[in-house]
Protein backbone atom coordinates (compact mmCIF):
# COMPACT_ATOMS: atom_id res chain seq x y z
CA UNK A 1 0.00 0.00 0.00
CA UNK A 2 1.43 3.37 -1.08
CA UNK A 3 1.64 6.02 1.63
CA UNK A 4 -0.11 9.33 0.99
CA UNK A 5 3.18 11.25 1.22
CA UNK A 6 4.65 8.95 -1.44
CA UNK A 7 1.73 9.77 -3.76
CA UNK A 8 2.39 13.51 -3.29
CA UNK A 9 6.06 13.08 -4.19
CA UNK A 10 5.10 11.08 -7.31
CA UNK A 11 2.66 13.79 -8.39
CA UNK A 12 5.30 16.48 -7.78
CA UNK A 13 7.88 14.63 -9.91
CA UNK A 14 5.41 14.09 -12.77
CA UNK A 15 4.26 17.73 -12.71
CA UNK A 16 7.81 19.06 -12.56
CA UNK A 17 8.98 16.93 -15.50
CA UNK A 18 5.97 18.02 -17.56
CA UNK A 19 6.65 21.71 -16.82
CA UNK A 20 10.20 21.17 -18.07
CA UNK A 21 8.65 19.72 -21.27
CA UNK A 22 9.74 16.14 -20.66
CA UNK A 23 7.48 13.12 -21.07
CA UNK A 24 6.81 11.08 -17.92
CA UNK A 25 4.78 7.93 -17.33
CA UNK A 26 3.96 5.59 -14.49
CA UNK A 27 5.27 2.17 -15.49
CA UNK A 28 5.71 -1.43 -14.50
CA UNK A 29 4.32 -2.96 -11.33
CA UNK A 30 2.06 -0.07 -10.35
CA UNK A 31 0.21 -0.30 -13.68
CA UNK A 32 0.06 -4.09 -13.55
CA UNK A 33 -1.16 -4.19 -9.95
CA UNK A 34 -3.81 -1.54 -10.56
CA UNK A 35 -5.15 -3.55 -13.50
CA UNK A 36 -5.26 -6.60 -11.23
CA UNK A 37 -7.22 -4.50 -8.69
CA UNK A 38 -4.37 -4.78 -6.21
CA UNK A 39 -2.90 -1.91 -4.22
CA UNK A 40 0.61 -1.19 -5.62
CA UNK A 41 3.54 -1.31 -3.20
CA UNK A 42 5.30 1.56 -4.95
CA UNK A 43 5.27 3.68 -8.09
CA UNK A 44 8.02 3.86 -10.72
CA UNK A 45 8.33 6.70 -13.21
CA UNK A 46 9.77 6.53 -16.73
CA UNK A 47 10.89 9.71 -18.46
CA UNK A 48 12.77 10.78 -21.59
CA UNK A 49 14.82 13.19 -19.45
CA UNK A 50 18.44 12.11 -19.07
CA UNK A 51 20.07 11.27 -15.74
CA UNK A 52 21.85 14.63 -15.90
CA UNK A 53 18.52 16.39 -16.60
CA UNK A 54 16.89 14.70 -13.61
CA UNK A 55 19.77 15.63 -11.29
CA UNK A 56 19.55 19.26 -12.42
CA UNK A 57 15.75 19.51 -12.28
CA UNK A 58 15.59 18.06 -8.76
CA UNK A 59 18.83 19.54 -7.44
CA UNK A 60 17.03 20.97 -4.42
CA UNK A 61 15.77 17.53 -3.40
CA UNK A 62 17.34 14.27 -2.28
CA UNK A 63 18.58 12.52 -5.44
CA UNK A 64 20.55 9.28 -5.51
CA UNK A 65 21.89 7.40 -8.56
CA UNK A 66 21.82 3.60 -8.39
CA UNK A 67 22.78 0.89 -10.88
CA UNK A 68 25.54 0.70 -13.46
CA UNK A 69 24.17 -0.97 -16.60
CA UNK A 70 20.90 0.96 -16.39
CA UNK A 71 21.35 3.89 -13.96
CA UNK A 72 18.21 4.95 -12.10
CA UNK A 73 17.53 8.09 -10.08
CA UNK A 74 15.86 7.91 -6.71
CA UNK A 75 14.14 11.25 -6.15
CA UNK A 76 12.97 11.42 -2.52
CA UNK A 77 12.86 7.62 -2.62
CA UNK A 78 10.78 7.42 -5.83
CA UNK A 79 12.39 5.47 -8.67
CA UNK A 80 12.74 7.61 -11.80
CA UNK A 81 14.29 5.81 -14.76
CA UNK A 82 15.38 7.36 -18.00
CA UNK A 83 14.93 5.79 -21.43
CA UNK A 84 17.14 2.79 -22.14
CA UNK A 85 16.54 3.21 -25.86
CA UNK A 86 18.67 6.31 -26.41
CA UNK A 87 18.59 6.09 -30.21
CA UNK A 88 14.86 5.57 -30.51
CA UNK A 89 13.63 8.71 -28.78
CA UNK A 90 11.00 9.33 -31.47
CA UNK A 91 9.29 6.13 -30.40
CA UNK A 92 9.31 6.83 -26.65
CA UNK A 93 8.05 5.19 -24.45
CA UNK A 94 7.33 2.13 -26.66
CA UNK A 95 11.05 1.76 -27.47
CA UNK A 96 11.81 1.56 -23.75
CA UNK A 97 8.87 -0.68 -22.86
CA UNK A 98 10.13 -3.12 -25.51
CA UNK A 99 13.20 -3.77 -23.34
CA UNK A 100 11.24 -4.62 -20.18
CA UNK A 101 11.06 -8.20 -18.99
CA UNK A 102 7.42 -9.28 -19.45
CA UNK A 103 4.44 -7.95 -21.34
CA UNK A 104 2.50 -7.50 -18.08
CA UNK A 105 5.28 -5.19 -16.88
CA UNK A 106 5.64 -3.41 -20.23
CA UNK A 107 2.62 -1.14 -19.86
CA UNK A 108 2.69 2.57 -19.07
CA UNK A 109 0.10 4.97 -17.71
CA UNK A 110 -0.08 8.52 -19.02
CA UNK A 111 -1.25 10.54 -15.97
CA UNK A 112 -2.31 13.53 -18.09
CA UNK A 113 -4.17 11.81 -20.92
CA UNK A 114 -5.30 9.22 -18.36
CA UNK A 115 -4.76 6.28 -20.67
CA UNK A 116 -2.80 3.02 -20.70
CA UNK A 117 -0.09 2.47 -23.29
CA UNK A 118 0.04 -1.25 -23.98
CA UNK A 119 2.12 -1.93 -27.11
CA UNK A 120 2.71 -5.64 -26.33
CA UNK A 121 -0.77 -6.70 -25.21
CA UNK A 122 0.11 -7.02 -21.53
CA UNK A 123 -3.52 -6.40 -20.59
CA UNK A 124 -4.60 -9.46 -22.63
CA UNK A 125 -1.87 -11.60 -21.06
CA UNK A 126 -3.04 -10.51 -17.61
CA UNK A 127 -6.61 -11.46 -18.48
CA UNK A 128 -5.41 -14.83 -19.75
CA UNK A 129 -2.98 -15.30 -16.81
CA UNK A 130 -0.01 -15.70 -19.14
CA UNK A 131 3.60 -14.75 -18.42
CA UNK A 132 5.24 -13.79 -21.71
CA UNK A 133 8.64 -12.23 -22.29
CA UNK A 134 8.50 -8.94 -24.13
CA UNK A 135 9.42 -9.57 -27.77
CA UNK A 136 12.40 -12.00 -28.02
CA UNK A 137 12.53 -14.26 -24.88
CA UNK A 138 16.18 -15.29 -25.27
CA UNK A 139 17.29 -11.69 -25.80
CA UNK A 140 15.43 -10.58 -22.66
CA UNK A 141 16.99 -13.45 -20.70
CA UNK A 142 20.55 -12.75 -21.91
CA UNK A 143 20.11 -9.14 -20.78
CA UNK A 144 19.43 -10.46 -17.27
CA UNK A 145 19.28 -14.23 -16.58
CA UNK A 146 17.53 -13.66 -13.22
CA UNK A 147 14.48 -12.83 -15.31
CA UNK A 148 13.96 -16.59 -15.65
CA UNK A 149 13.43 -16.83 -11.89
CA UNK A 150 11.25 -13.71 -11.96
CA UNK A 151 9.11 -15.35 -14.63
CA UNK A 152 8.39 -18.21 -12.22
CA UNK A 153 7.58 -15.77 -9.42
CA UNK A 154 5.21 -13.73 -11.55
CA UNK A 155 3.57 -16.94 -12.76
CA UNK A 156 2.89 -17.81 -9.12
CA UNK A 157 1.68 -14.28 -8.39
CA UNK A 158 -1.00 -14.35 -11.10
CA UNK A 159 -1.54 -18.12 -10.63
CA UNK A 160 -1.09 -18.56 -14.36
CA UNK A 161 1.29 -20.22 -16.81
CA UNK A 162 4.20 -19.46 -19.11
CA UNK A 163 3.65 -18.86 -22.80
CA UNK A 164 5.18 -21.56 -24.97
CA UNK A 165 7.83 -19.17 -26.31
CA UNK A 166 8.76 -18.13 -22.75
CA UNK A 167 9.06 -21.73 -21.58
CA UNK A 168 11.20 -22.63 -24.59
CA UNK A 169 13.36 -19.55 -24.02
CA UNK A 170 14.02 -20.46 -20.39
CA UNK A 171 14.80 -24.10 -21.23
CA UNK A 172 17.26 -22.90 -23.87
CA UNK A 173 18.96 -20.45 -21.49
CA UNK A 174 18.72 -22.22 -18.13
CA UNK A 175 22.47 -22.80 -17.87
CA UNK A 176 23.00 -19.03 -17.67
CA UNK A 177 22.07 -19.28 -13.98
CA UNK A 178 25.16 -21.37 -13.29
CA UNK A 179 27.77 -18.64 -13.66
CA UNK A 180 28.37 -15.02 -12.73
CA UNK A 181 24.87 -14.38 -11.37
CA UNK A 182 24.69 -12.63 -8.00
CA UNK A 183 23.05 -15.30 -5.85
CA UNK A 184 21.67 -12.58 -3.58
CA UNK A 185 19.35 -11.57 -6.42
CA UNK A 186 17.97 -15.09 -6.70
CA UNK A 187 17.54 -15.13 -2.92
CA UNK A 188 15.59 -11.87 -3.21
CA UNK A 189 13.19 -13.49 -5.70
CA UNK A 190 12.72 -16.47 -3.37
CA UNK A 191 11.89 -14.24 -0.41
CA UNK A 192 9.38 -12.26 -2.48
CA UNK A 193 7.79 -15.52 -3.65
CA UNK A 194 7.27 -16.54 -0.01
CA UNK A 195 4.83 -13.64 0.38
CA UNK A 196 2.50 -14.95 -2.34
CA UNK A 197 -0.76 -16.77 -1.77
CA UNK A 198 0.66 -20.09 -3.04
CA UNK A 199 4.47 -20.11 -3.24
CA UNK A 200 4.26 -23.78 -4.26
CA UNK A 201 3.39 -22.52 -7.75
CA UNK A 202 6.77 -20.79 -7.81
CA UNK A 203 8.63 -24.02 -6.98
CA UNK A 204 6.55 -26.02 -9.47
CA UNK A 205 7.35 -23.46 -12.17
CA UNK A 206 11.05 -23.73 -11.30
CA UNK A 207 10.74 -27.49 -11.73
CA UNK A 208 8.97 -27.22 -15.08
CA UNK A 209 11.63 -24.83 -16.39
CA UNK A 210 14.45 -27.07 -15.05
CA UNK A 211 15.70 -24.26 -12.83
CA UNK A 212 14.89 -25.97 -9.53
CA UNK A 213 17.91 -28.27 -9.74
CA UNK A 214 20.13 -25.20 -10.11
CA UNK A 215 18.58 -23.22 -7.25
CA UNK A 216 17.37 -25.82 -4.74
CA UNK A 217 18.80 -29.23 -5.67
CA UNK A 218 17.81 -30.47 -2.20
CA UNK A 219 14.13 -29.97 -3.13
CA UNK A 220 14.47 -31.06 -6.74
CA UNK A 221 15.78 -34.52 -5.81
CA UNK A 222 12.61 -35.18 -3.77
CA UNK A 223 10.26 -34.62 -6.72
CA UNK A 224 9.45 -38.30 -7.26
CA UNK A 225 10.47 -39.58 -3.81
CA UNK A 226 7.67 -41.65 -2.29
CA UNK A 227 6.37 -40.21 0.96
CA UNK A 228 6.40 -43.60 2.65
CA UNK A 229 3.65 -45.58 4.42
CA UNK A 230 2.44 -42.61 6.49
CA UNK A 231 1.80 -40.36 3.49
CA UNK A 232 -0.36 -40.46 0.36
CA UNK A 233 1.81 -37.95 -1.50
CA UNK A 234 5.42 -37.60 -2.60
CA UNK A 235 7.92 -35.80 -0.38
CA UNK A 236 7.94 -32.90 -2.85
CA UNK A 237 4.13 -32.61 -2.80
CA UNK A 238 4.12 -32.77 1.00
CA UNK A 239 6.71 -29.98 1.29
CA UNK A 240 4.69 -27.84 -1.13
CA UNK A 241 1.51 -28.18 0.94
CA UNK A 242 3.31 -27.52 4.22
CA UNK A 243 4.96 -24.36 2.88
CA UNK A 244 1.67 -23.03 1.53
CA UNK A 245 0.03 -23.64 4.92
CA UNK A 246 2.46 -21.34 6.76
CA UNK A 247 1.91 -17.55 7.10
CA UNK A 248 2.86 -15.28 4.19
CA UNK A 249 4.19 -12.59 6.55
CA UNK A 250 6.88 -14.97 7.87
CA UNK A 251 9.01 -15.66 4.75
CA UNK A 252 11.86 -17.56 6.44
CA UNK A 253 9.47 -19.70 8.49
CA UNK A 254 7.56 -20.42 5.30
CA UNK A 255 10.74 -21.35 3.44
CA UNK A 256 11.54 -23.76 6.28
CA UNK A 257 8.19 -25.42 5.59
CA UNK A 258 9.16 -26.01 1.97
CA UNK A 259 12.50 -27.47 3.12
CA UNK A 260 11.49 -29.31 6.29
CA UNK A 261 11.42 -32.87 4.89
CA UNK A 262 14.06 -32.78 2.15
CA UNK A 263 16.43 -34.70 4.43
CA UNK A 264 14.27 -37.75 3.70
CA UNK A 265 16.25 -38.24 0.50
CA UNK A 266 19.44 -38.87 2.50
CA UNK A 267 17.68 -40.78 5.30
CA UNK A 268 15.68 -43.14 3.04
CA UNK A 269 16.03 -46.82 3.96
CA UNK A 270 14.02 -49.96 3.33
CA UNK A 271 12.99 -52.00 6.37
CA UNK A 272 10.99 -55.19 5.86
CA UNK A 273 9.94 -53.95 2.45
CA UNK A 274 8.80 -50.56 3.80
CA UNK A 275 10.38 -47.22 3.01
CA UNK A 276 11.39 -45.41 6.20
CA UNK A 277 13.13 -42.11 6.92
CA UNK A 278 14.36 -42.56 10.48
CA UNK A 279 16.11 -39.45 11.80
CA UNK A 280 15.52 -37.48 8.59
CA UNK A 281 15.18 -34.27 10.61
CA UNK A 282 18.91 -34.46 11.36
CA UNK A 283 19.96 -34.61 7.70
CA UNK A 284 20.33 -30.86 7.10
CA UNK A 285 23.65 -30.76 5.21
CA UNK A 286 22.03 -30.41 1.76
CA UNK A 287 19.75 -27.62 2.99
CA UNK A 288 22.67 -25.73 4.52
CA UNK A 289 24.65 -26.12 1.29
CA UNK A 290 21.84 -24.73 -0.88
CA UNK A 291 21.03 -21.83 1.46
CA UNK A 292 24.71 -20.94 1.77
CA UNK A 293 25.08 -20.94 -2.02
CA UNK A 294 22.09 -18.57 -2.21
CA UNK A 295 23.82 -16.25 0.30
CA UNK A 296 21.26 -16.59 3.06
CA UNK A 297 22.54 -15.23 6.36
CA UNK A 298 23.91 -17.49 9.08
CA UNK A 299 20.95 -16.45 11.26
CA UNK A 300 18.43 -17.49 8.60
CA UNK A 301 20.20 -20.80 7.97
CA UNK A 302 20.38 -21.55 11.71
CA UNK A 303 16.69 -20.68 12.13
CA UNK A 304 15.62 -22.92 9.22
CA UNK A 305 17.74 -25.88 10.33
CA UNK A 306 16.48 -25.49 13.91
CA UNK A 307 12.88 -25.72 12.68
CA UNK A 308 13.79 -28.78 10.63
CA UNK A 309 15.52 -30.48 13.59
CA UNK A 310 12.58 -29.86 15.93
CA UNK A 311 9.63 -30.59 13.65
CA UNK A 312 9.44 -34.29 14.49
CA UNK A 313 9.39 -33.78 18.27
CA UNK A 314 6.09 -35.34 19.45
CA UNK A 315 3.42 -33.38 21.27
CA UNK A 316 0.25 -35.40 21.79
CA UNK A 317 -2.72 -35.65 24.13
CA UNK A 318 -0.83 -38.21 26.18
CA UNK A 319 2.53 -36.34 26.28
CA UNK A 320 3.67 -36.15 29.91
CA UNK A 321 4.67 -32.89 31.63
CA UNK A 322 8.24 -34.19 31.81
CA UNK A 323 8.30 -34.74 28.01
CA UNK A 324 6.81 -31.28 27.44
CA UNK A 325 9.58 -29.74 29.55
CA UNK A 326 12.17 -31.61 27.53
CA UNK A 327 10.57 -30.31 24.33
CA UNK A 328 10.67 -26.75 25.66
CA UNK A 329 14.31 -27.24 26.67
CA UNK A 330 15.09 -28.37 23.14
CA UNK A 331 13.37 -25.31 21.66
CA UNK A 332 15.30 -23.08 24.08
CA UNK A 333 18.59 -24.64 22.96
CA UNK A 334 17.63 -24.18 19.30
CA UNK A 335 16.55 -20.59 19.88
CA UNK A 336 12.95 -21.24 18.82
CA UNK A 337 9.68 -19.95 20.20
CA UNK A 338 6.95 -22.47 21.04
CA UNK A 339 4.62 -20.65 18.61
CA UNK A 340 7.00 -21.30 15.71
CA UNK A 341 7.15 -24.97 16.67
CA UNK A 342 3.35 -25.18 16.78
CA UNK A 343 2.93 -23.40 13.44
CA UNK A 344 5.23 -25.95 11.82
CA UNK A 345 3.47 -28.89 13.49
CA UNK A 346 0.04 -27.68 12.39
CA UNK A 347 1.21 -27.09 8.80
CA UNK A 348 3.01 -30.46 8.72
CA UNK A 349 -0.20 -32.27 9.64
CA UNK A 350 -2.24 -30.22 7.16
CA UNK A 351 0.13 -31.22 4.36
CA UNK A 352 -0.33 -34.96 4.92
CA UNK A 353 -3.02 -36.46 2.68
CA UNK A 354 -3.04 -39.68 4.71
CA UNK A 355 -4.14 -37.85 7.87
CA UNK A 356 -6.67 -35.22 8.79
CA UNK A 357 -5.54 -31.77 9.96
CA UNK A 358 -5.60 -30.89 13.66
CA UNK A 359 -8.96 -29.82 15.01
CA UNK A 360 -9.00 -26.53 16.89
CA UNK A 361 -9.67 -28.44 20.12
CA UNK A 362 -6.55 -30.56 19.54
CA UNK A 363 -4.43 -27.47 18.99
CA UNK A 364 -5.77 -25.95 22.21
CA UNK A 365 -4.86 -29.09 24.19
CA UNK A 366 -1.28 -28.95 22.92
CA UNK A 367 -0.93 -25.25 23.58
CA UNK A 368 -2.29 -25.74 27.09
CA UNK A 369 0.36 -28.38 27.78
CA UNK A 370 3.11 -26.01 26.70
CA UNK A 371 1.74 -23.04 28.61
CA UNK A 372 1.22 -25.09 31.79
CA UNK A 373 4.91 -25.96 31.94
CA UNK A 374 6.02 -22.45 31.00
CA UNK A 375 3.97 -20.60 33.60
CA UNK A 376 5.97 -21.97 36.54
CA UNK A 377 9.22 -20.46 35.26
CA UNK A 378 10.84 -23.87 34.84
CA UNK A 379 14.49 -24.21 33.89
CA UNK A 380 14.72 -24.87 30.13
CA UNK A 381 18.44 -24.23 29.85
CA UNK A 382 21.49 -25.01 31.99
CA UNK A 383 21.89 -21.30 32.63
CA UNK A 384 18.44 -21.28 34.27
CA UNK A 385 19.79 -23.39 37.15
CA UNK A 386 19.85 -21.66 40.52
CA UNK A 387 23.54 -22.44 40.94
CA UNK A 388 26.44 -21.64 38.64
CA UNK A 389 29.61 -23.40 37.64
CA UNK A 390 31.52 -21.35 40.22
CA UNK A 391 29.04 -22.49 42.88
CA UNK A 392 29.72 -26.12 41.94
CA UNK A 393 33.49 -25.54 42.19
CA UNK A 394 33.05 -24.03 45.65
CA UNK A 395 30.60 -26.69 46.92
CA UNK A 396 32.71 -29.63 45.77
CA UNK A 397 36.07 -27.92 46.33
CA UNK A 398 37.34 -28.96 42.90
CA UNK A 399 39.31 -27.23 40.16
CA UNK A 400 37.69 -25.75 37.03
CA UNK A 401 37.54 -28.17 34.13
CA UNK A 402 35.26 -30.20 31.82
CA UNK A 403 33.74 -32.04 34.84
CA UNK A 404 31.92 -28.84 35.81
CA UNK A 405 30.00 -28.88 32.52
CA UNK A 406 29.10 -32.55 32.97
CA UNK A 407 27.81 -31.88 36.50
CA UNK A 408 25.72 -28.93 35.29
CA UNK A 409 24.21 -31.13 32.57
CA UNK A 410 23.39 -33.83 35.13
CA UNK A 411 21.76 -31.25 37.43
CA UNK A 412 19.80 -29.85 34.51
CA UNK A 413 18.50 -33.32 33.61
CA UNK A 414 17.32 -33.81 37.19
CA UNK A 415 15.59 -30.42 37.20
CA UNK A 416 13.85 -31.22 33.92
CA UNK A 417 12.50 -34.36 35.57
CA UNK A 418 11.51 -32.49 38.73
CA UNK A 419 11.42 -28.66 38.52
CA UNK A 420 11.09 -28.42 42.32
CA UNK A 421 14.76 -29.38 42.59
CA UNK A 422 15.82 -26.05 41.07
CA UNK A 423 16.70 -24.35 44.34
CA UNK A 424 20.14 -23.59 45.75
CA UNK A 425 19.43 -25.91 48.72
CA UNK A 426 18.33 -28.92 46.63
CA UNK A 427 21.03 -28.54 44.00
CA UNK A 428 23.68 -28.21 46.69
CA UNK A 429 22.42 -31.45 48.25
CA UNK A 430 22.74 -33.25 44.91
CA UNK A 431 26.27 -31.92 44.44
CA UNK A 432 27.29 -33.04 47.96
CA UNK A 433 25.89 -36.50 47.28
CA UNK A 434 28.22 -36.74 44.32
CA UNK A 435 31.13 -35.88 46.59
CA UNK A 436 30.11 -38.59 49.04
CA UNK A 437 29.86 -41.20 46.24
CA UNK A 438 33.38 -40.34 45.12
Amino acid sequence: MIHQDHKKIVRHILDTLQKKEFLAYIVGGAVRDTMMQRAPDDVDILTNASIKNIETIFSNQKVKIIGKAFPICLVEGVEVSTSRARFEVSNFPESDLAKRDFTINAMAYDPYLKKILDPFNGRKDLEDSIIRFTKDPEKRIHEDPVRMVRACRFLAMIEGSLSLSSLEGILACKDLLDDSIAKERIQHEIIKAMGLKKPSLFFKALKKTELLSKIFPCIDRCYTLDGGPHHNETVFEHCMMVGDALPANRPILRLAGFLHDVGKFDAARTDNGKLIFAGHENYTQAVVQDLTCLRFSINDITYITSLIKSHMRPLKDETTPKAVRRLLAMLETLGLDYKEFMRMRIADKKGNLAKRPYKLSEIKVRLKKLLEEMKDACAFHENDLEITGNDIIRILDISPGPDIGKIKQMLFEKVLDNPKLNTVHELKKICLSLKIKK
